[in-house]
């Protein structure tokens, strides 16, 4: 089965007390790479949410985003800063000393000074948070792996097109060859002919084909070039991932290609040449979707 290395997924799961969404988005990518966001609250069960995420993705770049609301998960305090409070009343009591003034300092000028009151914010995590926490987290890979499986399985259909096409290219490459060497042998026998007013033994003829045919000679390479399109095809039958793989194949195919083009010296071949590089690139392009 081929898998896209893009998707999105969305869910939430809600109790009495909170509401948690978990997005994922995943893009292409060599490796598997995590960003993971949520609240600080949270934080300690980061590595759990990655776990669970490797169950359903082995390479892509995965971006997951975690939010919560609810009123209880944070609780504040006050404090004083009583240090800062002492130093506060004992410069008043220098000025009231100082220019002899009657007024006390009263709560009512401490509550004043909003510096001295410092407000804390305590996490409140619920018991059952955690459980909350990866039922959205399953949820959105659900439906994440759901688009991810569409969209393999839209590629692998155009995968299975042009392959098609290239392979049908090859057998017809493979079929036209062998009339190159017979076609270079008329071609040399009429100049030859010509140069020599047909005093050429044949044995010559012969002998200057065979080497043509020697240097020419692309059957090991369309050989190859048939046994990389079927690996290619049965690959995308199987189960685990196989991007790697197939990008591995449309190399070899690739390199193949371009020994054919170097030594077929024929035009109806190179022209089959450029076809298949065009081919190739489609592919290429297709498997660096797949994860």
């Amino acid at each position: 089965m081929v898998t896209s290395m893009t998707g999105y997924g969305r869910e939430e799961a809600a109790n009495e007390q909170v509401k948690i969404f978990a997005e994922i988005k995943t893009v292409n990518h060599r490796f598997c790479e995590y960003t993971i966001r949520m609240p600080r609250q949270l934080l300690v069960l980061e590595e759990k949410v990655k776990k669970k995420a490797n169950q359903y993705i082995r390479r892509g770049r995965v971006e997951i985003f975690i939010t919560v609301e609810g009123d209880s998960l944070v609780s504040k305090k006050v404090k004083i800063d009583w240090d800062l409070a002492d130093q506060y009343v004992s410069l008043m009591d220098k000025v009231k000393g100082k220019y002899n003034l009657e007024s006390s300092v009263t709560l009512q000028d401490m509550l004043q000074l909003e510096s001295i009151f410092v407000t804390e914010e305590v996490p409140i995590v619920p018991t059952d948070l955690e459980a909350l926490l990866m039922e959205a987290v399953s949820g959105a890979l659900e439906n994440l792996k759901k688009m991810r499986t569409q969209e393999g399985q839209e590629l692998a259909q155009d995968l299975q097109l042009q392959l098609k096409k290239f392979g049908e290219i090859v057998v017809g490459v493979k079929n036209y060859a062998p009339s190159v060497v017979e076609k270079y042998k008329a071609r040399l026998a009429i100049k030859l002919a010509e140069l020599t007013e047909g005093l050429i033994e044949d044995s010559r003829i012969v002998t200057e084909a065979a080497i043509f045919a020697d240097k020419c000679d692309i059957n090991e390479e369309l050989t190859r070039l048939e046994s990389h399109v079927q690996q290619f095809s049965e690959t995308l039958t199987h189960g685990e991932p196989i991007g790697r793989k197939l990008d591995f194949l449309v190399q070899e195919m690739n390199r193949e290609v371009n020994t054919i083009g170097s030594k077929a010296n024929d035009s109806t071949i190179t022209k089959e040449v450029v076809e298949m590089k065009s081919l190739l690139e489609k592919l290429k392009e297709q498997v660096q979707n797949i994860e």
